[in-house]
């Protein structure tokens, strides 16, 4: 094969990958997408950019993205440097007066950092947190009765101020603090804090970055990873135990956001390259979708 040849295979390949997408940019136009981003794509630069990219391309194409971030290693970081131990109780960090305002300050942090890669790339975005505009009220967390300080579950979330800066064309940038019904300030789980917005603005999709490829039948075979996950099955898993520890309240979350309007949820693994691209905008994707069994199915979950 010539030179010229191998160049046009590699062009009309990757002009077949853009029709491949067409049905999917189609479906989506105008439709509201949060993205929960966290793990090991926060700690990777390349990565990290990639999935910048990648929800800039979104709002290119014409849909309404979201971002709802966390930060936990980078607030455990910062808490090491003041000599302080990282302190856990069933899974949540025990947040007393210092920790709080240490993770105040890491999440602005991070959130104007993602603000400002996302401008660098020509699109127009705004970084808030919960207090903003009393955006979300949250209650303070007791998990077994135990008091772990300034950690909150959210109990409403008004999504006005979200809805102005979508139709104003910014794309929103979330820190998962709140303002709790006592004045205080309470630090969210990022997970929860992208499923209450993504059901206050009956999102079309919702897609969580992990460090793990999705769901599988069987995780030590690789193989069985489920592309599309039914309520019904999703509760059969959970039910006879093939879901369990750090991913039970991951999948809780992903289909009580299903049943309470949020079109898709998916799971998808942050640490490979371009993720929400190849999930979205391909025929099988690379994921787990999360979905009501009762409603249609998109081209590529059939």
């Amino acid at each position: 094969m010539t030179d010229k040849e191998k160049f046009m295979l590699k062009i009309t390949d990757k002009a077949e990958t853009l029709i491949e997408a067409l049905p999917y940019i189609r479906d989506f136009n105008n439709k509201i997408v949060v993205v929960k981003y966290g793990g090991s794509a926060m700690t990777d630069k390349k990565l990290e950019e990639s999935v910048i990219k990648d929800v800039v391309l979104l709002k290119l194409v014409g849909m309404k993205p979201v971002i709802v971030h966390g930060g936990g290693k980078e607030i455990s970081r910062w808490i090491a440097k003041v000599g302080k131990e990282p302190e856990f109780v069933d899974g949540f960090r025990v947040t007393d007066d210092e920790t709080m305002e240490i993770a105040e300050m890491v999440l602005n942090r991070v959130n104007k950092y993602l603000v400002q890669m996302i401008e660098k790339l020509g699109v127009k975005a705004v970084g808030i947190s919960g207090k903003d505009a009393g955006m979300m009220v949250a209650e303070k967390k007791m998990p077994d009765g135990k008091d772990i300080g300034f950690v909150g579950d959210i109990c409403k979330v008004e999504p006005g101020l979200l809805s102005a800066l979508l139709d104003n064309d910014y794309i929103p940038v979330v820190a998962p603090i709140a303002m709790g019904k006592d004045g205080e300030s309470y630090n969210i789980n990022a997970d929860d804090a992208a499923s209450a917005v993504a059901e206050a603005l009956g999102a079309e999709k919702l897609a969580f970055l992990t460090d793990v490829e999705g769901v599988y039948r069987d995780y030590e075979d690789k193989d069985s990873l489920i592309s599309v996950l039914t309520l019904a099955d999703a509760d059969a898993l959970i039910e006879d135990g093939t879901i369990q520890g750090g991913m039970l309240p991951k999948i809780k979350n992903c289909t009580d956001a299903v049943r309470n309007g949020v079109g898709r949820v998916h799971i998808l693994d942050g640490r490979r390259e371009h993720c929400l691209l190849l999930e979205f905008f391909t025929k099988k994707g690379i994921g787990t979708a999360i979905i009501d069994g009762n409603h249609k199915l998109y081209d590529n979950e059939k």
